[in-house]
């Protein structure tokens, strides 16, 4: 199955595990609460969905690469007890708490969640003396002679035998105890993914022009050769950081992220390419508004690739503007919410309070709630970065309350000062609004009924900044073309229907 059929089930089977009756009782009785054994290839996304799993039930997750310990750290040290047995005192082995088991207990009381995931990778890749340690841990949940605390849900992964020399199979005993769920590499999954994440617009657009080298893992005499979805994920930020730095990146660094030098050879050509598009187009010329008519003609009469990856250079500057107004927004709204508690303090201050002491003391507060949230990790980076520009915007607003003495005229002074932040916010709307509309112009110039105004359309709707954006701004072309892609699609299904009924009558016919 694929990765997000993947989390679903496990997804579901943590709500399953958790689940009680109205005694308290677990629906599932712990020991058949089967460790889940997730295997597949490496690279695929199997840490990413313990993640999003994790945040999803609002539950803790530890996760560990077991490849990376020893027996020592597994199992805990061993020490020395002296304990009576019989009317004898004897010396007896024991056992320190398990690193692992001990991570668990410090993420009950980081999260103050009491329950979770403990999701170990790798688990078939240990060494020789940690094998039965593992095979423990499936079979009992137990590392040594420490116990998995209860409300905690077991998830192993690990890679084929054909993707790793040094895996051990796992005995029929042990298979026997576990859920194994397979999982394969799906392109149009990791798609999703990749646009709710905001990978690099290039990355996404060649992968929609060369799907088949999105996965491949292949041997040859020089060893390995091979591109993975993390390969993917990792170059896709070093390509952000270095559109932001403006840093060379040339196939020598594109073949440190992909491992396959047909694969690095054909993307690092892409990118100069589509870097060469973005000048020569003059992209955010045309997203200002600027006359195109210099450009037009080399549109129409462009290759298909260069068609679709002048879209996505759209698209880009597109989402680099409704990403700023969304964040724009939700500052704005952040800042909304302390200038109402700052009224309400204001109207509850005593006669010793000042205006700047009660804001100073709001502001330590809002911080504190801050970095506590990003330390327990129950905070989205979203909400953090949005909380953390908030949070300067305060800062500046508190340096001319120190000349207000009055409690009216330090309200009309932060509320001034949130008013700026609201202009802002209006501008950022206008700008993405305005560039929205300049890229439909083009479109409709260039590809009023090709694929690639399928392809902007589509991507506007499911893009995670543009979706948003769209829902609270209209934009009557967006909603036109929405409407007429919908109905040709429903045309296109109908059809295909009918052409099934044909040849299902024509077959029948053949019969007699």
């Amino acid at each position: 199955m694929d990765i997000q059929r993947a989390k679903e089930e496990i997804k579901h089977t943590v709500q399953a595990y958790l689940a009680c009756d109205d005694t308290g009782c677990p629906l599932i009785p712990p020991v058949r609460q089967r460790p889940i054994l997730l295997m597949g290839p490496p690279g695929v996304g199997k840490t990413q969905i313990m993640e999003q799993i994790a945040l999803e039930c609002d539950i803790a997750l530890v996760a560990y690469t077991i490849t990376h310990h020893t027996r020592q750290s597994a199992v805990g040290l061993p020490f020395i007890r002296e304990r009576n047995f019989g009317g004898k005192t004897r010396s007896v082995t024991e056992y320190t708490m398990s690193e692992i088991i001990a991570s668990v207990y410090a993420a009950m009381e980081r999260t103050g969640k009491q329950n979770g995931i403990l999701f170990i990778d790798e688990i078939n890749c240990v060494s020789e003396t940690l094998a039965p340690t593992m095979l423990q841990f499936l079979q009992c949940k137990t590392f040594g002679n420490q116990a998995v605390p209860g409300g905690w849900v077991i998830v192993a992964a690990g890679n084929p035998p054909e993707y790793n020399k040094s895996v051990r199979e796992f005995d029929l005993v042990t298979l026997d105890r576990v859920r194994r769920i397979d999982i394969e590499p799906k392109l149009s999954v990791w798609q999703d993914y990749a646009r709710a994440h905001r990978l690099h617009p290039a990355v996404m657009a060649y992968l929609e022009l060369r799907p088949q080298h999105f996965y491949k893992i292949e041997n040859d005499v020089d060893g390995p050769q091979f591109v993975t979805a993390r390969g993917w994920e990792d170059l896709s930020a070093f390509l952000q950081a270095a559109d932001k730095l403006d840093l060379p990146v040339d196939e020598g660094v594109i073949g440190q992220y992909l491992r396959h030098p047909e694969v690095a050879r054909d993307f690092a050509a892409y990118w100069v390419l589509y870097r060469k598009y973005h000048q020569d187009y003059g992209v955010e010329d045309i997203l200002q508004g600027k006359p195109f008519d210099a450009v037009l003609e080399r549109a129409l009469n462009a290759s298909f690739d260069e068609r679709i990856s002048l879209v996505s250079l759209l698209l880009a500057g597109l989402n680099t503007r409704f990403a700023a107004a969304r964040s724009a927004d939700a500052v704005t709204d952040a800042c909304y919410q302390q200038l109402r508690t700052f009224k309400r303090t204001l109207n509850q201050a005593g006669p010793e309070d000042t205006p700047a002491g009660l804001f100073a003391e709001q502001r330590k507060a809002y911080r504190t709630r801050l970095e506590e949230g990003k330390a327990a990790g129950t905070i989205l980076p979203a909400e953090a970065a949005t909380r953390t520009r908030a949070a300067t915007l305060l800062d500046q607003w508190a340096e001319p309350l120190e000349r207000c003495l009055d409690a009216d005229d330090a309200f009309d002074t932060v509320r001034a000062a949130f008013n700026q932040q609201v202009h802002k916010r209006e501008d950022a709307v206008a700008t993405a609004s305005e560039a929205l509309e300049s890229a439909f112009d083009f479109m409709e110039r260039a590809f009023p009924d090709g694929q690639e105004m399928v392809v902007f359309v589509n991507e506007l709707a499911l893009g995670p900044d543009s979706a948003p954006f769209l829902a609270d701004n209209e934009c009557e072309r967006f909603d036109l073309y929405s409407q007429k892609l919908l109905l040709h699609a429903g045309e296109d299904a109908l059809l295909a229907e009918l052409q099934r009924d044909d040849l299902r009558a024509e077959e029948h016919s053949t019969d007699f």
